[in-house]
């Protein structure tokens, strides 16, 4: 599979980097409701065709394409990638890997034990270090190697050039326990997340100097503690090379070394064929090819696709006239073809040949995709139109487009900070809602975009959903004024200001002129009732609008409204922003709530506390309609964005264009496609790869982006500078850490903050579910789904494939058949 990821001089927090799709895209309809109850669905397996190490010979090498050649083997540096993390996974120590399940789980190899001792007056751990783990010159793993990384990422000694690596700067101090293979582990503030430090763990010699550690780990690593070792770094070749250790205390390797190549993901294909690597991750396309050699050979029928298979007889005769025509020039030409063809197929056909020898291993990868929505400015910056995007997405059918075709389980992510199976996953996205068109025209049209809107003179007004809020209660006051005046002036004839309707209907006079408006008014507003729900109703067909806010609401008082046959019909039923603020923030914090019950409940006293008269009609749940005389949503016939001041809503929607992109651009051109369902146009802008994030992402260049972060079991951590809210600089620009949506909030960022000082895990697990509900509600980011992780094996490998969640174990990867060893990546060298 091939992604465009962060680029140099970026980097995730402490781990990973932000994976940004391109490509094959295992890459939103908010379907699936929250629970209240932990989900309890599990994640797909891993296929890694696992065999015991008995049945897996000794010796061999396998050649593993990456994506580039790595530009440090320091894991943290900002320039650290893929390649980087897949090296230094088989040369250092990991003390906390995640096992299949997401979890973190304690490295025998490395640590006996490693346990949270005190909890006051301060958080204390202990390691306990394997007796026979040793670096690769023989010394022992000890404390020194701890407080080298520790002093190295801590932030206090600027010449380490270092990504900001969380938990470190929350270290007291660092000390010797009982004996040499005991480490003691202070923190001066509490830190859930202690098993996410040291992994990898460099030695003191890479760690202790600032030289050494901005330096002297980017193409070399003279000291190392796994099961192989580092041998050799080609540029001119781009390979990394690494061989066993001699050194291993633990199970010993099986293959006698492993050989990195960089393979542009446009290669790959005949890499395979060519016998270049044995495992590489593939694309959708390449994954077809190889099921369609493995098809091809256990039939033995001529192939039916490839070059020239869409060939008809009567092309073919057409072909073999003009070559033996008596035209020589056309028949040279066609001569030409006709070899040109014969080449491609018997090529076509030998790569075919030598596919079968692969199998695609399948599972989901641990990353998932997002739709970002930037709310830094532009429609984007009213929290109306994100949510009014969101709920316009069917993510299930999103999901559909991109897993039912690979065979793996289609369903949208429902959590920004867990994958499905990890614990503590839980789908939040009901904090936001279901999918649903016609509360995405309501939420537009609150926001002020109209049909027609495009053509309307700017007025002055400030931005924000706030200002625009008041801006339309007011044109709609005005209005209101207005319809009472014109229809006392043609149902009396006379002039009447809105104070003397007002105090006449307050003292119930019996004017007879009065009585006959104010009857008249009554049947005019019940036909307006009637229209409203009447879908074929002529104002409908004929305006393609309908009048909202005017129906008799409890609390309301009566409204005079103009004759059908001449009134302008401005909107209304579309729901109080105010109230629908308040229901998704009502919404985030149910899904928290342990019993549903109990959240109901709660959610109903609010309503009853803040809804006003209108909102309590029967029929009208909380946040159903829109404030008075504001313009009805177009019905779904009605083509063509909205608009509002003289500008139509028309968003800018970024994807890369590489030729391993098309997944993901099919991906938004289907999200483009819903979104115009509801009046909203996309500018669809491809730009370069290697410029995706940079030019675009990382620097605010966009409305609309598709790009993945991966799994961590750290969400307190991994999490916050993620959806962190932004905070102003002093040059008046933002400091968005990694919240490239630019949207957040301080009630978001207070959650994480106790989440990662809580050292109770179910406790902190509750707290992430209560962010994420907040993050959904916030709609700055739209999980999709995981992404599908293909992987091409050589057939006769075991234990090595598409992993999921769990790290590899490096020492376990063979060939299930000693003769197997070269065959077929070293058949071409």
């Amino acid at each position: 599979m091939s992604h465009v990821g962060v680029p140099r001089g970026t980097v995730r927090k402490r781990r990973s980097l932000a994976l940004l799709t391109a490509g094959v895209l295992t890459i939103p309809a908010l379907a699936g409701c929250s629970s209240d109850s932990e989900e309890t669905s599990r994640g797909v397996p891993q296929d890694i065709a696992p065999a015991a190490r008995d049945r897996v010979a000794d010796g061999s090498t396998v050649n593993w394409a990456v994506d580039a050649m790595p530009t440090t083997l320091n894991a943290f540096q900002a320039d650290a990638d893929s390649a980087t993390t897949k090296i230094t996974g088989a040369l250092l120590p990991t003390l906390f890997p995640m096992d299949a399940a997401g979890q973190p789980k304690l490295n025998p190899d490395y640590l006996e034990s490693a346990k949270i001792i005190e909890r006051e007056p301060k958080q204390v751990v202990l390691y306990k270090l394997n007796q026979q783990a040793v670096w690769s010159d023989g010394r022992e793993i000890g404390a020194p190697d701890f407080v080298a990384q520790w002093r190295a990422l801590s932030g206090k000694d600027s010449a380490f050039w270092t990504a900001r690596n969380a938990g470190y700067e929350r270290i007291e101090k660092i000390e010797r326990g009982a004996d040499d293979l005991q480490v003691r582990v202070t923190f001066a503030k509490p830190y859930a997340d202690w098993r996410s430090l040291f992994s990898p763990l460099y030695p003191k010699e890479i760690t202790g100097k600032p030289d050494t550690f901005n330096d002297g780990a980017r193409t070399a690593l003279k000291n190392t503690a796994g099961p192989f070792q580092l041998k050799s770094v080609s540029k001119a070749k781009g390979t990394v090379t690494l061989v066993r250790s001699p050194r291993w205390w633990g199970e010993k390797a099986k293959l006698d070394s492993i050989v990195f190549r960089a393979v542009a993901p446009k290669d790959r294909t005949k890499a395979l064929a060519d016998g270049t690597v044995h495992i590489t991750d593939v694309d959708a396309t390449t994954a077809d090819r190889i099921a369609l050699a493995l098809r091809d050979g256990s039939n033995g029928q001529p192939l039916t696709h490839g070059p020239g298979a869409d060939l008809t007889p009567a092309a073919a005769l057409r072909s073999w006239a003009l070559a033996n025509g008596s035209d020589e020039e056309q028949a040279e030409i066609a001569q030409a073809a006709r070899e040109k063809n014969r080449k491609a197929v018997v090529a076509y056909g030998a790569e075919q040949k030598a596919l079968r020898g692969y199998a695609v291993r399948k599972s989901l990868e641990p990353a998932y995709t997002q739709l970002a929505l930037n709310g830094e400015s532009g429609p984007l910056a009213d929290d109306r139109v994100r949510r009014a995007v969101a709920r316009a997405l069917d993510r299930q059918e999103l999901a559909e487009t991109v897993l039912k075709p690979l065979g793996l389980p289609a369903k949208p992510l429902g959590s920004h900070l867990a994958l499905a199976g990890q614990p503590g996953y839980k789908d939040g996205s009901g904090a936001l809602g279901d999918q649903n068109t016609k509360e995405a025209q309501a939420l537009l049209a609150d926001a002020g975009w109209t049909q027609g809107g495009a053509a309307e003179k700017p007025k002055d007004t400030k931005a924000g959903s706030e200002a625009e809020k008041k801006a339309d209660k007011d044109e709609a006051d005005k209005k209101k004024d207005a319809e009472g005046k014109e229809g006392a002036e043609d149902k009396e004839g006379t002039e009447k200001t809105e104070a003397e309707e007002k105090k006449a209907d307050e003292t119930d006079k019996t004017d007879k002129d009065g009585e006959k408006a104010e009857k008249k008014a009554d049947k005019d507003e019940e036909k307006a009732d009637r229209a409203v729900g009447a879908d074929d109703s002529a104002a409908s067909r004929a305006e393609g609008l309908y009048i909202v806010g005017q129906d008799d609401k409890p609390g309301a008082a009566p409204v005079q409204v103009p004759d059908a046959s001449t009134a302008t019909h401005v909107l209304a039923p579309a729901r109080g922003a105010a109230v629908q603020s308040l229901a998704l923030l009502r919404q985030a914090s149910a899904v928290s709530e342990d019993s549903t019950t109990t959240a109901e409940a709660a959610s109903k006293a609010t309503v009853q506390d803040k809804a006003t008269a209108q909102d309590k009609q029967p029929g009208g749940a909380a946040g159903a309609y829109a404030p008075l005389g504001t313009a009805a949503p177009a019905p779904a016939s009605v083509k063509g964005p909205l608009g509002k001041d003289g500008k139509t809503l028309t968003l800018r929607f970024v994807l890369p264009s590489g030729s391993g992109s098309q997944s993901l651009r099919g991906v938004g051109e289907r999200i483009a496609a819903m979104l115009e369902k509801i009046g909203i146009g996309t500018e669809i802008t491809k730009v370069p790869d290697e410029s995706y994030f940079k030019d675009h992402i990382a620097s605010g260049d966009y409305d609309l982006a598709l790009y993945s972060w991966p799994a961590t079991a750290y969400p307190a951590t991994d999490g916050r500078p993620i959806y962190a809210k932004p905070e102003p600089a002093t040059d008046g620009s933002l400091l968005v850490e990694q919240n490239y949506t630019r949207v957040g909030t301080d009630h978001i960022d207070q959650l994480f903050d106790q989440a990662v000082a809580e050292l109770d895990e179910k406790a902190a697990r509750e707290l992430m579910k209560q962010a994420d509900a907040r993050i959904w509600a916030a709609a700055g980011s739209i999980p999709l789904f995981q992404r599908p992780q293909l992987v091409a094996v050589d057939k006769k490998l075991a234990n090595v494939g598409a992993f999921g969640f769990a790290a590899p174990r490096y020492q376990d990867i063979g060939f299930t058949d000693r003769r197997a060893a070269g065959s077929p990546a070293d058949r071409k060298k």
